[in-house]
């Protein structure tokens, strides 16, 4: 699991628009937001909020990106169907999640099962994690990591 002022792992994946993210060395601030499954109520939620800050993130010099297990097809959906201008990053093989902490052991009506934490890291530009927000609600979440980028 990582944990504010840890470094992100050396980790270097291609979002959906085609840039490659280096985890470890960004290069400039990095939000990376995990979530459950596209296409999904507060997940879209929570896309379509990064998305209206996008321009303010950007202002900001922080780049933000969403990561889920779903298979990049999913994600160019999801996209197209929400008008997503936000990148996410397909995370089929687990191993970002699992360096992350964020795939853990959830319970719904009693049966457990293996999902997909909803939290956020705020990257420093040199890979250090900066902010941790974990069992995350997208009500004014957006707002917040923006808020805190801009304080970084």
């Amino acid at each position: 699991m990582i944990n504010e002022g840890d470094k992100a792992p050396a980790i270097t994946v291609t979002a959906s628009d085609g840039s490659a993210v280096n985890l470890a060395s960004p290069g400039q601030p990095l939000v990376l937001y995990f979530y459950p499954k596209d296409d999904t109520s507060g997940c879209t939620r929570e896309a379509q909020d990064f998305t209206a800050l996008a321009p303010e993130f950007r202002k900001a010099g922080v780049k933000v990106v969403g990561v889920s297990r779903d298979p990049m097809k999913s994600h160019e959906k999801f996209i197209g169907k929400y008008s997503l201008t936000v990148p996410l990053i397909s995370d089929e093989d687990g191993r970002i999640s699992d360096a992350f902490g964020t795939w853990t052991q959830k319970s719904m009506y009693g049966r457990k099962y293996m999902g997909m934490e909803r939290a956020t890291y705020l990257i420093g530009a040199d890979g250090r994690v900066l902010k941790a927000w974990r069992k995350v609600k997208v009500p004014g979440h957006a707002e917040e990591v923006l808020k805190t980028a801009r304080d970084a």
